[in-house]
């Protein structure tokens, strides 16, 4: 049997994922110090970052405390949300797509 030797030319594209922004929203009872803490064990924000988007929540109430994938977004929100029920605060973190 005779050898074949075929060759194919495959194209691929990579598509980069669809992002999403986590919002942290204000509300009248969760601690500003529980704010900062939050931006800055789950968002990884220095203290400074922190306290400029707390201060964001604050007066506009709400602000955007990162973009990632969407995974990692969800994954985020929920553990916010886990922290403030676990510490007594209704902190509401929500994800957008991100345009």
């Amino acid at each position: 049997m005779p050898k074949v030797k075929e060759e194919y030319e495959v194209v691929m594209e990579v598509k980069k994922p669809d992002m999403y922004r986590v919002i942290l929203h204000n509300d009248d009872y969760t601690s500003m110090d529980f704010v900062v803490d939050i931006l800055m064990k789950i968002f990884h924000k220095t203290l400074q970052e922190a306290e400029v988007i707390m201060i964001n929540i604050h007066k506009k109430g709400k602000d955007i405390c990162g973009v990632y994938t969407y995974e990692i977004a969800y994954t985020k929100s929920q553990q916010v949300k886990r922290l403030a029920k676990q510490n007594g605060f209704p902190l509401l973190a929500t994800i957008e797509k991100d345009n």
